[in-house]
């Protein structure tokens, strides 16, 4: 089987992300005097954690990219006459038996983040330094179409044609590719630089400069992982 990828990908930042930026921009006195009183932003960086915290929470799902993607599902098969004869192997492929068939897929994955669960484990700060530690981004298989007019297919005359049960499983083997190239999609980077521009407008305004402020994964999180966390 052969099957060809075109990858349209178009970050996207939902309406959390305004929920986000609205929560920072109410927050904008506590950070409106850090050049001048820096004792005081200082204080108000430290006791606005907890407040971070729970506007994060608020936001519940940050969706941060989506890619719409297109493949064309192949499968050729021929029949054989196989096996030997004065021991000479026989290998012929017989004429008018060839059986090939092109299934044009269209799918959208979506990715996002859950702050749902969002906590001060995800909160880890040194001093005038602070690093926000994202939830594991997920990933939706919101919807795949198969076009069934644009269907192509070759039949050899000696041949019966595709049955509904093999154009299914070809389908299906459709569908595992796409869930298997999700990880080298860059879906985990570009939920963090979405995240990253949510995040730190509202630590800034909470007192942090944005040279202190990280935004990362979980130490041991792996591209690869990612699938896990797919939802149908």
């Amino acid at each position: 089987m052969v099957i060809s990828v075109l990858l349209r990908p178009m970050s996207t930042v939902g309406g959390c992300l305004l929920g986000v930026l609205c929560c920072a921009s109410a927050l904008g006195c506590s950070g409106c005097h850090h050049q001048e009183q820096p004792a005081e932003a200082n204080y108000q960086a430290i006791d606005s954690v907890p407040l971070l915290i729970m506007q994060i929470q608020k936001c519940s799902r940050l969706y941060t990219t989506e890619y719409h993607l297109h493949k064309i599902i192949t499968h050729d098969d021929v029949v054989k006459l196989q096996g030997s004869f004065l021991k000479q192997n026989i290998d012929v492929k017989l004429p008018l038996g060839d059986r090939k068939v092109a299934i044009p897929m269209d799918a959208t994955l979506k990715g996002y983040i859950d702050f749902s669960t969002f906590s001060e484990k995800n909160v880890e700060r040194q001093g005038e330094k602070i690093t926000i530690i994202l939830p594991d981004p997920k990933v939706e298989l919101t919807s795949t179409k198969i076009n069934q007019e644009e269907i192509r297919s070759y039949v050899g005359l000696v041949r019966a044609g595709f049955s509904d049960a093999e154009l299914s499983r070809y389908e299906q083997q459709g569908r595992e590719a796409i869930i298997n190239a999700i990880p080298r999609l860059g879906i985990a980077d570009r939920a963090r630089e979405s995240a990253a521009r949510a995040l730190v407008p509202m630590l800034t305004q909470m007192g942090f400069r944005e040279e202190n402020i990280t935004i990362a994964f979980r130490r041991e999180f792996k591209p690869y992982d990612i699938r896990r966390y797919l939802e149908m």
